[in-house]
């Protein structure tokens, strides 16, 4: 080429990509005159590339760095509440330059009590690159308040509208809203939505599923926070109970909790459980891929007449079947179901396991009681404005949406086993279980507790795998999974009722060489 005519194009690129910067600019600053009834945008703003997000909790990643955005804030309904305190629905939108927009938008679940604005980077259960840096546009909230004292601050329950806002009408106004922006962003909607949560994000994305079945085409929910309630009941009050009866006293006569079982009495309960389930699917290898069909019996280790060492008491092996069975009425009525007996139950650090309770139970407060009165308790453990119990998904399926749930084995906080009984109960409702299938999966995660951690593989992408099935028509049989506690390792989470199986042949680390039965 000649040179002359070299300069005049790169001249002409390098204009047109400052035109195009400052449009975007425009366009984003643009966004703070938008007036939704009800909305108030309170900052459009260009965010550069290479934005790190700090890590969202204690022991977590750092998120980034992120391509440049357009980053909205605004707040829905902003009014004096209870007590004068100020309420509303805060969002933010991140929206990446148009050139990067892949077409579609994602939100982001929360966690706990909500109460903050999370950065709507789209991070978690999306792979190794967030959600925004692979072109989605991603949107997040505080679901109508403002956290005071943490992430379990749940006071703003006094105020009605907060809690409606909170239970199940926020997400949905917010979603609303972000698709206005975006459209307004690009001169276009968004081709298709997704919502991925866990925790209180999983209860989120079946509150939407169930109240707001044209809002989003696909929805993941991980561990849910299903019956909040009853699941505090079970883990503050039965299994607590269970253990108080046979565990040490102080000098007060108050059971010590954090005593019921030694280390080594932890270390020899999970070595049998581990030996007699561990290698189920072909390897022994520290995780165990069919709980379901894990028949361990506690009572294997349960000193005999006589035995006083390399065995535990047979009243602490009755309490732990006790506690792990769940709480049933004085009717035997199963009121919350028990927990999968997996290699995280017995984890001291991050979130303990079921065998290793501090001297505050598993997060405080718990009781100190012996004897618990079940009727009693279950009577004011349920809330229908939070809990997703609806089955009839009919209009969201025959929509085309698509629901995957995922749930670890070693959860202490809500059991997967209710997850499992939620995902199984849509059969009556929807057409039977290979009707569902078409529609939604169910994946179980060896040794992940509450959201990640535990002696599991945690990483993996379900964005793209709920993606590939709205899209393409691609249903997940499996997603591969990898976590830090097992450097070099990958397996595949295979849809229920399935499981990973070894197929006898093949480096045992590596995914391609298990199958899905």
């Amino acid at each position: 080429m000649n040179p002359s005519k070299l300069v005049v194009l790169l001249v002409a690129i390098s204009f047109g990509a400052l035109v195009a910067r400052a449009q975007s600019s425009n366009a984003c600053s643009d966004l703070a005159g938008l007036t939704p009834g009800g909305v108030e945008i309170t900052k459009a703003e260009l965010v550069p590339a290479g934005k790190t997000v700090p890590p969202p909790f204690p022991g977590a990643p750092s998120i980034g760095p992120l391509p440049a955005h357009c980053r909205v804030d605004g707040v829905i309904n902003r009014r004096k509440g209870v007590d004068g305190q100020e309420f509303g629905i805060g969002f933010a939108v991140a929206l990446p330059a148009p050139e990067a927009w892949n077409g579609d938008f994602m939100m982001q679940g929360g966690g706990g009590g909500n109460g903050i604005v999370a950065y709507p980077a789209g991070a978690n259960y999306a792979g190794d690159s967030p959600a925004l840096t692979r072109g989605f546009a991603v949107a997040s909230t505080d679901t109508g308040h403002k956290a005071k004292t943490g992430p379990f601050d749940f006071s703003f329950m006094r105020d009605q509208q907060a809690y409606l806002d909170f239970a199940f009408l926020a997400n949905a106004e917010v979603a609303g809203v972000a698709k206005q922006i975006i459209a307004r962003y690009y001169a276009k909607p968004a081709s298709y939505s997704y919502f991925v949560g866990c925790s209180t994000g999983g209860r989120e994305g079946m509150i939407l599923s169930q109240r707001y079945p044209a809002v989003f085409n696909g929805i993941v929910s991980g561990d849910p926070a299903m019956r909040t309630g009853l699941s505090n009941l079970a883990i503050a009050q039965w299994i607590p109970v269970a253990y108080n009866q046979a565990a040490p006293k102080d000098a007060s006569g108050k059971p010590e909790i954090d005593k019921f079982l030694t280390d080594q009495e932890r270390e020899l309960f999970m070595d049998a459980l581990m030996k007699k389930c561990d290698a189920r699917d072909g390897v022994a290898d520290g995780m165990i891929f069919d709980p379901l069909g894990c028949d361990f019996d506690p009572a294997v280790v349960a000193c005999k007449a006589g035995q006083t060492e390399a065995c535990i008491a047979p009243e602490k092996i009755a309490a732990i079947k006790k506690a792990f069975a769940g709480p049933k009425n004085a009717y035997g009525t199963q009121v919350y179901p028990g927990f999968l007996y997996d290699a995280g139950v017995a984890r001291k650090d991050g979130v303990p396991g079921l065998l290793a309770l501090g001297k505050n139970g598993l997060f405080g407060p718990y009781t100190s009681a012996t004897e618990l009165d079940v009727d009693k308790a279950a009577l004011h453990a349920s809330d229908p404005l939070v809990e997703p119990a609806s089955t009839n998904l009919s209009t969201f399926a025959q929509d085309g949406g698509k629901l995957i749930f995922f749930h670890g084995d070693s959860d202490p906080w809500f059991s997967p086993l209710d997850t499992l009984g939620y995902y199984k109960s849509l059969a009556a409702a929807n057409g039977g279980a290979e009707k569902v299938a078409e529609w939604s999966r169910m994946f179980l995660v060896p040794g992940m507790a509450h959201c990640g951690g535990g002696p599991s593989l945690d990483h993996f992408d379900m964005l793209s795998a709920v993606v590939g099935w709205v899209e393409k028509g691609i249903a997940p049989d499996f997603v591969i999974a990898t976590g830090k506690a097992f450097p070099g390792r990958s397996r595949p989470l295979c849809a229920y009722p399935k499981h990973a199986q070894y197929t006898g042949t093949g480096d045992t680390q590596d995914a391609r060489n298990f199958r899905c039965q």
